[in-house]
């Protein structure tokens, strides 16, 4: 009675299921379509069976199988040690320092085979606030399933027998759309923080509830995060930002008390109402992206949320008397400088986001040579693509985007009467704003007010 007490206090399940022991749900019950595993992990998981050990498909990949979904990654784990599993492939190549793992290459497929993992996480190397450094202590399956972060994850499918083994109750926690971790909370974000923005991320992306006493620590140790390497949460950041479901996800660390001051970046992008309907935007696209099965570039969505950020120091430094074009540089080396050092933006994706935000200016000159130039640009349609978003976001008149758009698809003649055309446009906009009503003696009361009636430029032009 007082075990059960206290596991409830510390807000873990306790369902009267010993956690050594599975629950083995047949076919009729799981109602995996085999049909959607892949060939490789059959062939990895029989490979390693027809040598003796254990082996089945397991993680992420058991959990959407559950849900109908084609995996996009297989993940494999084994009673075999990483030297055993690598004796099997031919192409198998062992990696990692913090957890040892296994790649198995199939041509272009890669597949991840790991070793059960024990409970030595209390003997394992910690840093001052109790995250894990290395843990390469091998186990038994129970322990490996209880060292999984949620119960929806630590399922295993054995594709020779069409079986799913449960530990923790994770196929009810799908049926109730619930996310739920595995431990006492506290405990299992102190290991890992990284785990409080898969949580984020998993009920985003599935739609899921985070169950209360998973949610509820999250707030306080959110600054746990700060602990972890910058690489380390830059590629969690982009598998949040690529999974389909960016807005969702960034609602969600709002939701969950995860932006402050854990990112710049999304301190930024969820609290300047100014770039947000920019950035919605920028993510609707993304998404829609990631859904139709189409590529996605990380310099063009990094460039789209740090966009306004540029935008706010390259006015200053217009503002300042610099230059629009060396104001412009010098903007993105302050953000990227920021960024880089928080986020650990690789110098790839830096390079592209400089690109698409220094060809911005030039979108804005369509006299002469200069947008013939553009079109040769190597990163054009990446740079065309911000300019769209900017127009249809209200930053800049539609009307420069539709040009653009009829400049890229025209050809030959039909470039040069297009450029004579907004050349012409550009003149008579020009002499407009040149012209001055005739002085009619000294206004009296709000005769004659109003200026030269010349409108502000829009947030972010290029050069006068």
């Amino acid at each position: 009675m007082i075990k059960k007490f206290i596991r409830k206090i510390l807000g873990v399940k306790d369902d009267g299921r010993d956690p050594s022991q599975p629950v083995t749900l047949g076919p009729d019950e799981h109602k995996i379509d085999p049909r959607l595993v892949s060939r490789n992990a059959i062939t990895v998981t029989q490979t390693l069976q027809d040598a003796g050990f254990k082996a089945f498909v397991v993680g992420g990949a058991v959990r959407d199988l559950l849900l109908g979904v084609k995996p996009k990654d297989f993940d494999i784990a084994t009673d075999a040690t990483p030297e055993q599993v690598k004796k099997l492939f031919r192409r198998a190549f062992i990696i990692g320092r913090r957890f040892q793992i296994v790649h198995v290459m199939f041509g272009q497929d890669l597949l991840e085979v790991t070793t059960f993992r024990g409970n030595g996480s209390d003997n394992a190397p910690k840093d001052e606030h109790g995250r894990v450094l290395r843990d390469n202590n091998f186990g038994p399956q129970h322990e490996d399933a209880a060292r999984r972060d949620f119960t929806i994850n630590a399922m295993y499918y054995d594709p020779a027998t069409q079986t799913v083994l449960d530990y923790h109750g994770g196929i009810e926690d799908i049926r109730a759309k619930l996310l739920r971790i595995i431990g006492v909370p506290e405990a299992r974000y102190r290991e890992d923080p990284v785990r409080m923005l898969r949580v984020v991320r998993f009920a985003a992306k599935l739609g899921f509830t985070i169950e209360p006493t998973t949610r509820a620590p999250i707030p306080v140790m959110a600054p746990l995060i700060d602990n972890v390497p910058a690489a380390r949460v830059f590629d969690e950041m982009l598998k949040l930002l690529l999974s389909g479901h960016a807005l969702a996800c960034l609602k969600e660390l709002r939701s969950a008390g995860l932006h402050h001051g854990l990112l710049p970046l999304l301190d930024v992008v969820l609290e300047q109402p100014i770039g947000m309907k920019f950035v919605t935007l920028a993510l609707e696209s993304t998404d829609g992206r990631v859904k139709a099965g189409k590529g996605v570039s990380p310099g063009f969505l990094f460039a789209s949320l740090l966009w306004h950020q540029v935008l706010e120091k390259w006015n200053a430094y217009r503002a300042a008397g610099e230059a629009p074009i060396p104001a412009l540089h010098l903007a993105a080396d302050d953000v990227l400088d920021t960024q880089t050092e928080n986020l650990a933006l690789q110098r790839r994706i830096a390079t592209d986001m400089r690109d698409i935000w220094a060809m911005q200016p030039r979108f804005e000159r369509r006299t002469g040579k200069a947008p013939f130039k553009l079109l040769e640009h190597p990163r054009f349609r990446a740079g065309y693509d911000f300019l769209l978003l900017r127009c249809e976001s209200g930053e800049l008149p539609v009307e420069v985007g539709e040009w653009w758009t009829a400049f890229y698809a025209a050809e030959g003649g039909e470039r040069e009467a297009l450029l004579a055309a907004a050349n012409q446009r550009d003149r008579g906009e020009a002499g407009q704003k040149r012209k001055r009503p005739p002085r009619r003696g000294p206004r009296r009361g709000n005769a004659g007010g109003g200026g030269d009636g010349a409108q502000p430029r829009a947030a972010g032009g290029g050069e006068e």
